[in-house]
């Protein structure tokens, strides 16, 4: 006999979740009890509000292939966590959103704090439950690992009413969940190389949830084999080392012309991974659903993500993994016919990533030159949303597997959260996370967790004093209409010290590269605000002449 709190903590521990995230509360009170009994087997992340919470777990998902678990309390603590679970789901990552619900006596009545939560979630999850038996807990449990992480990968939310969660109950002890991927056909591999055979100009994108440091190794072997250029998917860069000389660079936004020209003339275009969004495809404009211009092979791990807005010339139903794999050990095709455009796709790439020397007294691009001759290779980058990234996409330079944590979703708020929780799971590695100033102020009272469990992360906040994707948008379409953009802004440097850490203050480009220095060697976490003008709205664009 146990409490259903015991048997979803003992389902955690069954499939090696090592730390969870929460803001706690009275309604899963016997959850939070149950974890006092594996503090040895499952690290607790207290968090200042759930939506820090669900990044953070978001994060750890993305780092890690397990499913990121997050603990809010119903209600607020649920509508908080939510944009958390939007970003799981469009990134496709594996997460576990635990909610604790009013007790079932007190269903349906709009008691305190109570919401569907299979209305609320439906939309943004791939299953939303609620366990009303105890005795079912293992049986929810399971199958949400099982659901959070087969396909494609995506967020599993379960409300667990509080008095559920208290009662005892005799069930099966749980345990770990086994995964089954979708093998590779040796007849796809053989109408993918035959196809490949008979390309003319071949590109190759990659990304898409669930990519592994296995992936990336096996389309290096495979990639080179072949002579392939590789470009990477809208905020997937760090799949394939950006310094290989068959990389061709980052389709998402602000991307290099000469790219975008590849991908349209791409013959065959062959995606491995990705979903083909919005914004990897420029609001669908580089492939045209239904039928592409371009020859389309399209490998993904869901059958449902195969031609749903695009019909594929060659549509393959596999694990990204086993699929590039299987592809590395294949005879090589004759790259003659494109070796000349596979080697002058990373030197575009290279041009295109060498910024131009701005005016005024900060020279962003210059600045994101330091920070890739300062950061080692395998330095976590993470960013949130806002104009402020497109520097960082464009030229910072990823050469490792799991170095970019950055939502697809397009959720501000994101980066500081991300780097916690990367820095909490990787302490010897160096974590930065860049954001605007209102992008940082989203989320910037998990300083407070950094604080609390000694996450020495180095955040870098670019201050312009506006909304600045807004105001570029704003000024295109009215221009000269200011309205619901302005910020009025504290002191960053100011903040970070109060949350124990080490504040710098940049106004000037020369002034950075002492600051980085500094940051990286002393023993706190640190923030650099660098004050930019705010008509540097990007990479050689100024806002007034929009």
């Amino acid at each position: 006999m146990r409490t259903g709190g015991q048997m979803v903590v003992e389902a955690l521990v069954a499939n090696d979740i090592d730390r969870v995230f929460l803001v706690p509360g009275e309604s899963y009170l016997a959850v939070l009890d149950a974890l006092y009994d594996v503090s040895n087997r499952i690290q607790v992340t207290i968090c200042r509000n759930e939506g820090g919470a669900a990044n953070m777990a978001e994060a750890y998902g993305k780092l890690t292939g397990k499913p990121g678990v997050v603990m809010v309390t119903r209600g607020p603590g649920a509508t908080h966590a939510s944009i958390g679970v939007h970003t799981g789901f469009q990134d496709s990552t594996p997460m576990i959103v635990l909610i604790g619900q009013v007790a079932r006596d007190q269903a349906d009545r709009e008691a305190f704090q109570e919401i569907d939560y299979r209305r609320m979630f439906g939309q943004m999850a791939k299953w939303v439950a609620q366990i009303d038996e105890t005795s079912r807990v293992p049986e929810y449990m399971s199958r949400a690992f099982q659901t959070a992480m087969a396909g494609r990968p995506g967020p599993v939310v379960l409300a667990l009413p509080e008095d559920m969660l208290a009662a005892k109950a005799d069930a099966p002890e749980t345990k770990a969940v086994t995964i089954a991927r979708p093998g590779v056909a040796a007849a796809d591999i053989a109408k993918f190389r035959d196809r490949l055979s008979k390309g003319k100009r071949p590109l190759v994108m990659v990304g898409g949830g669930g990519w592994t440091p296995a992936a990336t190794q096996a389309l290096t072997k495979f990639a080179e084999a072949n002579n392939l250029p590789v470009s990477c998917a809208f905020r997937r860069q760090d799949c394939f080392d950006n310094m290989h000389p068959l990389y061709a660079g980052h389709v998402g936004i602000g991307a290099d012309p000469k790219l975008i020209d590849r991908v349209q003339t791409a013959d065959p275009l062959i995606v491995i991974g990705p979903r083909l969004g919005e914004m990897t495809t420029g609001g669908y404009e580089l492939l045209k659903p239904l039928h592409p211009d371009q020859p389309l092979i399209h490998v993904h791990p869901s059958g449902e993500e195969l031609n749903r807005v695009y019909a594929a010339e060659l549509p393959i139903h596999a694990d990204v993994t086993q699929f590039l794999q299987a592809c590395a050990e294949m005879e090589p095709v004759d790259s003659a016919a494109w070796a000349d455009d596979a080697k002058s796709a990373h030197g575009d790439y290279i041009d295109f990533t060498t910024p131009a020397k701005m005016d005024g007294a900060v020279d962003i691009g210059a600045i994101m030159e330091t920070v890739r001759d300062l950061l080692p290779d395998d330095a976590i980058v993470t960013n949130g949303a806002g104009n402020y990234a497109i520097w960082v996409h464009r030229y910072h330079r990823y050469r490792k597997p799991g170095t970019q944590l950055a939502p697809t979703s397009g959720a501000m708020g994101y980066g500081v959260p991300a780097a916690v929780a990367a820095k909490l799971m990787h302490p010897e590695k160096v974590v930065v996370s860049f954001a605007g100033d209102g992008c940082f102020q989203m989320n910037c009272n998990e300083l407070g967790t950094a604080l609390q469990y000694g996450a020495k992360c180095i955040f870098i906040v670019i201050n312009n004093g506006i909304y600045g994707t807004i105001r570029m948008h704003q000024e295109r379409r009215f221009p000269d209409r200011v309205s619901g953009t302005d910020i009025v802004n504290p002191d960053f440097p100011a903040i970070c010290e109060a949350y124990g850490g080490k504040g710098y203050l940049v106004t000037e480009t020369d002034a950075f590269r002492p600051a980085l220095e500094d940051a990286l060697v002393n023993d706190r976490m640190a923030l650099i605000e660098i004050r930019i003008d705010p008509d540097d709205i990007a990479p050689g664009r100024k806002l007034s002449a929009l």
